[in-house]
């Protein structure tokens, strides 16, 4: 206990001693065939210890692209995604890419940012129907990577069970979340599979209860719910 304390507090210090100066890049990873793939780097003021690979829900579909120097990216509202910028806050370096459940895509970019930053934990993490993809991609990647988070999960999350996994899982969600393929009472029965769980409250919901803007993207909540995943990773 007096342990984790300790890592949550060092990684609140850093976090509030951090300038809101984070910056994207738009960097590539190669894969084993010496094909290239994009991804965002986002990265804060602080020294990164932790990274952590963001993959939006939805299509999936990233598709980040420089237009006259500037970066545009599709799914730009998606809870992750928007949210980049925290994550990268602090002693964190987030890379945002398209959903896959191929492994050698993951893989590439742990490697790239391996590269970068040192042998530092790498955690995937998905929220809504990219989900399935840290669902598919965990028995493969179980102890390449740190760990999965998987938020706003899709409901089959009641029976993924990580009890034999190496890496570490978190299922993140919100208790009104209205979705009817991402219900808050599936996501709470992962704890009884092997995963710890987080439940988060508050917030205001607009629009279609599957969008990025309902509570179903947390929305107004996100720095809230951030911190609280990145104190789990932290408290590792």
């Amino acid at each position: 206990m007096l342990k984790r304390l300790v890592c949550l507090a060092v990684l609140l210090s850093i976090t509030a001693a951090s300038t809101a100066s984070a910056r994207d890049e738009l960097v590539s990873a190669r894969l084993p065939d010496g094909k290239d793939i994009p991804y965002v780097l986002t990265i804060g003021g602080g020294t990164p210890r932790y990274g952590v690979i963001l993959m939006p829900g939805g299509s999936g579909n990233l598709d980040p692209r420089l237009i006259d120097g500037k970066l545009t990216l599709s799914l730009a509202g998606n809870f992750l995604i928007r949210s980049r910028e925290l994550f990268a806050e602090g002693p964190f370096v987030a890379a945002s890419t398209d959903a896959t459940t191929t492994t050698d895509r993951i893989l590439a970019i742990v490697r790239d940012l391996q590269r970068r930053y040192g042998s530092i934990p790498v955690y995937v993490i998905g929220t809504s129907r990219s989900t399935d993809s840290t669902m598919t991609l965990s028995p493969a990647l179980d102890g390449m990577v740190a760990g999965f988070v998987h938020t706003s999960s899709m409901n089959r999350i009641a029976s993924f069970d990580t009890r034999t996994f190496k890496s570490r899982h978190l299922v993140v969600y919100h208790a009104m979340d209205a979705c009817r393929v991402t219900k808050p009472s599936a996501s709470a029965s992962a704890r009884s599979n092997g995963a710890e769980t987080i439940e988060v409250t508050g917030g205001t919901s607009t629009g279609d209860d599957c969008e990025a803007r309902a509570y179903h993207g947390y929305n107004g909540i996100e720095r809230a719910t951030i911190d609280k995943i990145k104190a789990w990773i932290a408290k590792s």
